[in-house]
């Protein structure tokens, strides 16, 4: 069950072609899910919503002096000043008539949850469980025998478990609609209720092509031909179905729930991952150990999709990929991003000066030639856009920052006495992806990195490696992430540089490692044939996992560019390179940023950290002078009016404005505000320079709320 032998076993069982759609979940993630939230968590949702806005009884409301009578029923009294914390007269109203929309939320809690709280759910991985990824791939072969059944024209090609379910590609012109997966997956239910034993056999290569031409498969006559080791190995459901497979499967179809299975989507994949080649209908599905399993699951589905920085982006007006007018996978940064992605740029800069690090800068374009020394342009050829002529020289968009910065050592003379030397930059970079894998911010054509390369001696490794470790974990801890998980690759078979240097170098970061105190897992032979690395994976508010730093030792550009040093005999050596990204790429960190709070960022990064709620124009001046003095001190705001206060505080709320201040006549009178926050509610009156103070401190600290 280790990663190298399920890499194994996935690479015999068939070549996986690129997908034309994205995985619907997006990141490998072991959520917890409370073993409860699929029968209640859509009403506890809805309590909490109601709660936020004022409307529950546990909310402390929307609450303003001399503010909220226009609003408030007549019988309610208008308190002349309220305090911080104070409650509302008009949230218990409030409460009272909105009660009946949630009481089943609030009045009705389970019994059981009384008592002590509910069994977490982990949501585990295929890579996390191997009676999961058993009853997944089974499940995919059972989708595929469903299929053909209602389907005796689809053609089957290949069927690999994945993270959290399945997919299999058919090759079936006609395409598969909703209602056909409906049908697909009660037949697969006859199919697990039968019973049928899962059977491995072993034959002979000729054997194998001589079934597959009697049931007139092309494609698995193709996959029977990239398999190069024998026996063949075969599965059999039953009497009934069969498939090329290395396994593993469960032992009979019973050993699926067919309440804990279910097809997902359908969405189109090129045979082989080639344009070239048919277009295959992919079947996404998924499958867990029970029901209880999959209710949490789909309770996962709901909260990611509330998540879904695609979304979110779209409606707290951040970015924009427009795909129609200018082109697939280019970003469009609009203020309130731009002013977010500025402030990211800004503290990643600082830290990185303050650790040591110098900018650079370094153009968007490059001779071909460079990319060709580089081995970019053999290895990454695919992945590059077509060379540009220029006055008969060939230049290359670039898709990668490091063989710049090459250039730029190579244009100095160093002495074993510079280094380390730390050069980091901001590099935007421009990759051809297919259009059926873009993603929002997580895939796109044209992205900034956060490289940076280091050039040491192979003496001084372990201690760079620890500072870049340090670097990342309190970069990505700002940004609330704390939770890390380690991977360690080491050198495969094929390889640059002799035993010696690896040995030292995997030992180097092995000590690194140690002296961080971080738990790490080993894939041996996972390393690039240039260098080991480490790769570092965070987890995110609902426990899914990014794939974001990467730190990797490079004996390969050092030996292409005949990067030099003098030593202390004033003799010529090669500097040892690490190449280190802790975001990977911004967007995608902004997108998994976005996800991972949901839209309602911290107090110190929101793009509108205070909105300015005036309840008449009389204190129009009041106002307007909060604002100047808030801008003085640092503090984004904006001022919003011609609006009912409760449709104001509404659209506050919607935009995820961190605080707001209603102002009516009795505050500008007392140099007052009073405060509600998107995290915590009602928070009662404070002088205004306090608000101020709080804001500013905020931003100083970066603290996440008011």
């Amino acid at each position: 069950s280790s990663p190298s032998l399920r890499r194994k076993l996935f690479e015999f069982h068939a070549y996986v072609p690129s997908s034309m759609s994205y995985c619907p979940i997006g990141a490998r993630a072991p959520a917890v899910v409370s073993a409860s939230a699929a029968r209640v968590g859509k009403t506890n949702m809805m309590a909490a919503a109601a709660r936020r806005v004022g409307f529950a009884p546990m909310s402390r409301g929307v609450n303003a002096a001399a503010a909220l009578a226009g609003s408030r029923p007549a019988a309610v009294p208008v308190a002349s000043v309220v305090t911080p914390g104070a409650a509302s007269a008009w949230n218990r109203v409030a409460g009272r008539r909105h009660a009946n929309i949630f009481s089943k939320a609030v009045a009705e809690p389970d019994a059981s949850a009384a008592d002590a709280a509910p069994e977490p759910i982990k949501l585990l991985t295929s890579d996390e469980s191997e009676e999961l990824l058993k009853i997944r791939h089974t499940t995919a072969h059972i989708c595929a025998m469903a299929t053909q059944k209602l389907f005796p024209n689809a053609q089957c090609t290949i069927g690999p478990w994945i993270d959290r379910g399945f997919y299999y590609d058919f090759y079936y012109p006609e395409g598969f609609s909703d209602k056909d997966l409906k049908s697909i997956k009660k037949q697969m239910i006859k199919i697990i209720n039968k019973d049928y034993p899962l059977r491995r056999e072993e034959v002979s290569r000729e054997e194998a092509e001589r079934r597959i031409r009697e049931i007139d498969e092309p494609y698995k006559l193709e996959i029977l031909e990239s398999i190069k080791t024998e026996p063949i190995t075969i599965y059999h459901i039953g009497d009934e179905w069969w498939d090329l497979c290395a396994g593993p499967h469960v032992e009979s179809t019973k050993k699926i729930h067919p309440k804990a299975i279910d097809l997902e989507s359908v969405a189109g994949a090129y045979w082989r991952g080639d344009e070239t080649r048919p277009m295959l209908q992919r079947i996404y599905g998924t499958a867990w150990g029970s029901p209880e399993e999959m209710q949490a699951y789909n309770a996962f589905k709901e909260e990611a999709a509330r998540r879904d920085h695609r979304k979110l982006g779209r409606d707290l007006n951040l970015f924009s990929i427009q795909q129609e007018e200018v082109g697939g996978g280019l970003v469009f940064w609009h203020p309130k991003g731009a002013l977010m992605r500025n402030m990211i740029e800004n503290f990643w800069k600082d830290i990185h000066l303050a650790r040591g690090y110098d900018l650079l800068y370094t153009p968007h374009v490059g001779k071909l030639d460079l990319w060709k020394t580089s081995g970019h342009a053999d290895f990454y050829g695919e992945n590059m856009y077509k060379p540009i002529e220029v006055e008969d020289e060939i230049y290359q968009l670039k898709p990668m920052n490091c063989p710049f910065h090459v250039a730029v050592y190579k244009d100095g003379y160093f002495s074993y006495r510079d280094l380390p030397i730390r050069w980091a930059e901001m590099g935007t970079v421009y990759r051809y992806e297919r259009s059926g894998t873009m993603h929002g911010l997580f895939r796109v054509r044209g992205f900034t990195q956060d490289d940076a390369h280091i050039f040491c001696l192979p003496d001084q490794i372990a201690d760079e490696i620890l500072g870049v470790l340090d670097l990342t974990e309190d970069i990505l801890s700002q940004f609330g992430f704390t939770d890390f998980e380690v991977n360690l690759s080491t050198k495969p078979e094929k390889s640059v540089g002799g035993p010696e240097i690896w040995e030292r170098a995997e030992g180097a970061l092995v000590e690194a490692l140690a002296k961080k105190g971080w738990g790490y897992q080993v894939d041996e032979g996972g390393g690039a044939f240039y260098g080991p690395k480490i790769d570092i994976k965070i987890t995110d508010a609902i426990g899914r996992k990014w794939q974001c730093s990467t730190v990797q030792l490079d004996f390969n550009l050092p030996e292409r560019f005949d990067l030099t040093y003098a030593d202390a005999e004033n003799v010529k050596q090669r500097p040892i390179m690490i190449h280190r990204a802790i975001f990977g790429s911004l967007e995608r960190f902004f997108g998994i940023l976005t996800e991972n709070y949901a839209g309602a960022f911290p107090l110190w990064m929101a793009p509108t950290q205070v909105r300015l709620l005036p309840v008449t124009d009389a204190v129009t001046p009041y106002v307007e002078e909060t604002a100047r003095l808030m801008r003085e001190a640092g503090v984004r705001v904006d001022i919003t009016t011609n609006e009912r206060l409760a449709k104001l505080v509404r659209n506050a709320e919607k935009a995820k404005v961190p605080v707001m201040c209603v102002v009516g006549e009795q505050e500008a009178a007392d140099g007052t505000l009073t405060v509600r926050t998107y995290a915590d509610g009602d928070q009662g009156a404070f002088s205004r320079d306090e608000v101020i103070k709080r804001v500013a401190d905020a931003n100083a600290g970066k603290k996440e709320k008011f």
